[in-house]
């Protein structure tokens, strides 16, 4: 049974696709007579199905050697379009992590949206991303995982934009839009240039490739930079971060996907493309450079946002910043280790914020404020959710940095100060949302604000349950670096850690300290709160660029292109309004508008001749 499973493991992505298929045969006419929680229960049933069939196939592949399957598509002038499947304990580990989340965020999404009309549409597109994601970490095909990241992008619009009769939500999805387009747009270039320098878009063949390609350095750093852009928009990187803050205003159960599985959509692939991007330092450097500069910003950002939700949309960012140096200084294993740890602590800290956002009405952390009492289940998943995600031992991230910060110690030591830098700071920001929201005394909005129901409190305490035995789970598969661990590094990880709470519960746990706390001058905080001035300095350089080039064709449009169309339309109009008062039935008037033609088309010909006749007279 397990074997037939692991042979047909290409299935996984085809059910959540049929959950979303038969959710959308949910129309408004059937809803008026179900209402709208069938078309839920159906997409959860087929993406348990996933799940279940992902375990059992990871059973049976664990440690065996990777298989591959090649599905014939299209194989026309030269241009072979098989699908590649890539099966091994990697991969489908990955499609069981992605539907176990969905499935977790599909139960938390039967009380989210309890009172909600849009469930056949919000689940439907829930499906969508589970298929897509269990696609991509299954695909070994570049051109296929770039198909499949499209699909995902316009899932992303549509999901955000859920309740489009919102001014801000509408406004997000097309930012979310178009700034993850900036980045597949450079990917595109990579796909189609790679094409006939390597021979293949093979993900496998592509590393065999890279060992021994000899290219011009410029076309490498050419190629380099356009596969490193399309991660950088799919995993928010400065400057292409924007969308993930904006996106905040769809459903926080997608919220759940989008801030855990969906940005690391983009790693998974800039992971795949790590040997292509080594043939380049410029592509590397870059690479660590954004990953840096959006680590330590993210992470400054996210302590001065005042929404809840933002702020751990900063953290997101901080933490795929760094993935990117990961994959940077070329520890791709320990990348993927890192995002297995976070995205079980992200997922549970999204559920525990949203639990209290959907009761307390308010989602800014000054209004908020007494809630432990009220809700320990809560307050206690954010809690783990925060020590999973932080270098703080023995939980999941801190194996994960000790190893990446190990790594730096010895090849990069300025980036394991930033990796320091950001593991204090983001443990200062959770304990401070924490301080702001769980501890202190009621405030209006939450003194009113009980324990939430069973489908939010379930899926939370299983994640809570994964999110404490990721160690036991590294333990058992033997990815716990206890052999080769820097006990320095790791021992500084540890101290930036305690520092950052110490900090964030001396100033945030104490009431004596005047709330809203003040840190540094009013500009500073400013600074940070407004995220860098990122959306004012777009506004001034390329939104005014493209909006005066835009003004400029539609300038040149009007007065040239349109203004010659409209002189030939008068010139013809004239014409033919002067020749209508030759038509007047008079055969004689004819014959001499005829003689009156023939006369200057002679004179016209014979032109040249008369010219030189009177030249010769004139000598």
């Amino acid at each position: 049974m397990a074997q037939i499973l692991l042979q047909t493991v290409w299935f996984i992505p085809c059910y959540p696709l049929i959950g979303a298929f038969l959710s959308i045969l949910w129309f408004p006419a059937i809803t008026r007579r179900t209402g709208p929680r069938p078309s839920g229960y159906v997409n959860a049933i087929l993406t348990f199905f996933a799940f279940v069939h992902g375990v059992i196939a990871l059973t049976a592949i664990w440690n065996q050697p990777a298989q591959h399957q090649f599905i014939p598509w299209l194989n026309v002038a030269g241009l072979d379009l098989t699908i590649a499947v890539d099966i091994s304990p990697v991969t489908v580990g990955a499609t069981v992590l992605i539907a176990g989340l969905n499935f977790l965020a599909q139960i938390y999404a039967v009380g989210y949206m309890e009172m909600d009309w849009g469930w056949a549409r919000f689940f439907s597109l829930m499906g969508l991303f589970e298929a897509g994601m269990c696609g991509l970490v299954l695909s070994n095909s570049l051109f296929f995982s770039y198909m499949i990241l499209e699909v995902l992008t316009l899932g992303t619009y549509l999901l955000i934009g859920l309740w489009f009769n919102q001014s801000l939500v509408v406004t997000g999805a097309r930012d979310a839009f178009l700034t993850k387009r900036v980045g597949d747009l450079f990917l595109l270039m990579g796909v189609v240039a790679i094409l006939p320098l390597a021979g293949t878009w093979n993900f496998d063949e592509l590393a065999v490739w890279a060992k021994t390609a000899n290219i011009d350095p410029t076309v490498a750093t050419l190629l380099s930079l356009t596969l490193i852009a399309g991660p950088m928009g799919k995993c928010a990187q400065f400057p292409l971060h924007l969308w993930l803050d904006e996106a905040m205003e769809g459903p926080l159960p997608a919220t759940i996907l989008r801030n855990t599985v969906v940005v690391e959509t983009g790693a998974w692939i800039l992971i795949k493309l790590q040997p292509v991007i080594a043939l380049s330092p410029v592509g590397l450097k870059t690479t660590i450079i954004v990953g840096a500069a959006t680590a330590v910003g993210a992470s400054l950002i996210a302590i001065a946002q005042i929404d809840i939700k933002r702020t751990l949309s900063y953290i997101v960012s901080s933490y795929m910043g760094l993935v990117f140096i990961a994959v940077g200084t070329g520890q791709t294993q320990t990348a993927l280790t890192l995002i297995f740890a976070y995205s079980l602590a992200m997922g549970l800290l999204v559920m525990s914020i949203g639990s209290v956002v959907w009761n307390s009405i308010t989602q800014d952390v000054r209004n908020l404020g007494g809630l432990w009492p009220k809700r320990p289940i809560s307050g206690i998943s954010f809690l783990v959710g925060t020590a999973g995600v932080i270098g703080l031992p023995p939980f999941g991230c801190f194996w994960a940095l000790s190893e990446l910060a190990g790594g730096l110690s010895e090849t990069h030591p300025s980036l394991l100060v930033v990796v320091l830098f950001v593991n204090g700071v983001t443990a200062f920001g959770l304990v401070r949302v924490f301080g702001l929201v769980f501890g202190g005394k009621p405030k209006q909005m939450t003194e009113r604000s009980p324990e939430v129901h069973w489908p939010f409190i379930l899926p939370m305490t299983v994640l809570m349950g994964f999110t404490l035995h990721v160690p036991h789970l590294f333990a058992a598969w033997q990815l716990l670096p206890l052999a080769t661990l820097n006990y320095t590094a790791a021992g500084l990880l540890a101290l930036s850690s305690a520092i950052g709470i110490g900090a964030g519960a001396f100033v945030y746990l104490n009431e004596k300290w005047e709330k809203p706390v003040r840190i540094g001058s009013q500009a500073l905080q400013d600074f940070f709160a407004y995220d860098f001035y990122t959306a004012k300095l777009y506004r001034v350089t390329v939104i005014f660029a493209v909006g005066l080039v835009a003004q400029i064709v539609s300038w040149v449009d009007r007065n040239i292109v349109d203004g010659f169309v409209n002189l030939i339309g008068f010139a013809t109009v004239f014409g033919g309004q002067s020749l209508k008062y030759n038509v007047n039935g008079q055969t004689q008037f004819y014959a001499l508008t005829i003689l009156f033609g023939v006369a200057v088309l002679g004179l016209l010909v014979s032109w040249p001749l008369l010219a030189r006749l009177s030249l010769i007279v004139g000598g």
